[in-house]
């Protein structure tokens, strides 16, 4: 038992909290309000309603961290210009890009695509939700075409999450679970 509690003590002492609870719990919730909703765009209504409010909600409160919050939850600890992206993008392809303790740049775009086309998505269904919209056709087109995209960034984030957790020898899920990452 005293063993175990020093591994874990030497473990925190080799790494750094990055995401506080509630960003985690945040980007839990979204993920599931997201596929939930997919799933249920076909089928129950009101239960996709909901889980786009839901994730409208989340993404309204993660906007207000990044402009509040400090560390690694803020957004000009991220967000980068499209040169320093495109430079981080490029490295990537080359094999040789940096580890990052927060986001990379790559990912910092990513989170950015992923925020303005959900809000957007929600923003569509609620108002195919209101008089004026109900039934108009256009907007359900485009509805579905922004639903569609925030998928393909879904997909587009867990690729890179992927490729960064195997390039860089760490488990960016865990990170993503438990708050921390490894110092070196």
């Amino acid at each position: 038992m005293t063993s175990e509690l020093s591994e874990i003590a030497s473990q925190e002492r080799q790494s750094i909290k990055t995401w506080p609870g509630y960003i985690r719990a945040m980007h839990w919730t979204l993920a599931s309000c997201v596929l939930g909703a997919w799933i249920m765009s076909e089928n129950i209504r009101w239960v996709h309603e909901y889980l786009g409010y839901g994730a409208v909600t989340i993404v309204t409160i993660r906007i207000f961290a990044g402009f509040l919050d400090g560390g690694f939850v803020k957004f000009t600890n991220f967000v980068k210009g499209p040169a320093e992206t495109v430079g981080y993008l490029k490295q990537i392809w080359r094999g040789k890009e940096e580890r990052h303790i927060g986001h990379n740049p790559a990912g910092g775009a990513m989170i950015l695509a992923l925020l303005l086309t959900i809000s957007m998505t929600g923003l569509t269904g609620w108002l195919l939700t209101t008089d004026r919209f109900f039934g108009e056709e256009l907007l359900e087109d485009v509805h579905q075409f922004l639903a569609n995209g925030v998928i393909f960034l879904v997909a587009l984030h867990l690729a890179g999450v992927l490729l960064a957790s195997v390039r860089h020898k760490e488990n960016l899920v865990a990170a993503m679970i438990t708050g921390r990452k490894r110092l070196t």
